[in-house]
C-alpha cells in the first residue's frame, strides 16, 4: 500500500499496529491511521477492515514463533512433527499479548486466528505442511493423510488445547497437544517423551 504522497506503506502501518498490539493496546483503525498520517478509509481498503489488519499483525508475530519452534524441534519423522507442535504450543503459551487479545475480544480472536478467512491459520498450516513434506521427502515419515490435511488437523489440535482453553478459562495445555498429535502420528510413549520439552510430559 502506497499511501498519501507515497510516504507510508502497508509495512509501516503493520509495524505501528504491531507495536501497539505487543504493548497490550487495543488496535483502533482510526487512531492508527491518524498516527500513520493516512486516511482511515485507506487502511480499511488495504486490509479489508480491522480483522484484516489484526490478521497481518498476528501472522507477523506467529511466523516468528513458528520459525523458533521449527528450530527447537527434535527427533525426526513423526517424532519431529510432534516435537514441533509441542514447541509451538509452548511458545504460544508465553505470548501475553495473544492471551490478552483472547481475553478481551474472544470472538474476534477466534475468527482472526483459527479460521480460513482470518488469514493466520492457513499460513500456519502451509508452513507446517512444508516441514512435514521435508520429512516425507527424506524418507523419515509416511503420513497417514495427505500432508495439507494432516497439517490442518495438527493445527486444530493445537488450537483446541491452547487458544480455546484461554477462552474457557482453562490453562493452555501443551502437554495434551503433544499427546494428541503423537497419537495421530503414531509416536510411542518413549518417542513422545524424547520429543517433548515440557517437564512432566
Amino acid at each position: 500500500m502506497e499511501c498519501e504522497a507515497g510516504r507510508v506503506t502497508s509495512n509501516d502501518v503493520v509495524a505501528l499496529a504491531t507495536r501497539a498490539f505487543i504493548a497490550g493496546e487495543r488496535i483502533e483503525v482510526g487512531e492508527l491511521a491518524t498516527e500513520a498520517g493516512v486516511n482511515r478509509s485507506t487502511v480499511y481498503r488495504r486490509f479489508h477492515g480491522r480483522d484484516g489488519l489484526l490478521g497481518e499483525v498476528i501472522w507477523g508475530l506467529t511466523s516468528r514463533t513458528m520459525e523458533a519452534a521449527i528450530r527447537r524441534s527434535r527427533g525426526e519423522g513423526a517424532a519431529r512433527i510432534t516435537s514441533l507442535m509441542v514447541e509451538f504450543a509452548t511458545l504460544a503459551n508465553t505470548a501475553d499479548h495473544i492471551r490478552l487479545f483472547f481475553s478481551r475480544e474472544p470472538e474476534r480472536a477466534l475468527r482472526v486466528m483459527t479460521t480460513q478467512a482470518g488469514g493466520v491459520q492457513p499460513r500456519i498450516v502451509e508452513r507446517i505442511t512444508e516441514v512435514i513434506d521435508d520429512e516425507v521427502a527424506a524418507g523419515r515419515l509416511t503420513p497417514p493423510l495427505p500432508t495439507p490435511d494432516l497439517a490442518l488437523i495438527l493445527v486444530r489440535i493445537t488450537e483446541t488445547f491452547v487458544y480455546a482453553n484461554v477462552i474457557t478459562g482453562e490453562e493452555p495445555d501443551a502437554v495434551k497437544v503433544g499427546q494428541a498429535c503423537g497419537a495421530l502420528l503414531g509416536v510411542n510413549a518413549h518417542e513422545l517423551l524424547s520429543a517433548a520439552t515440557i517437564t512432566g510430559t
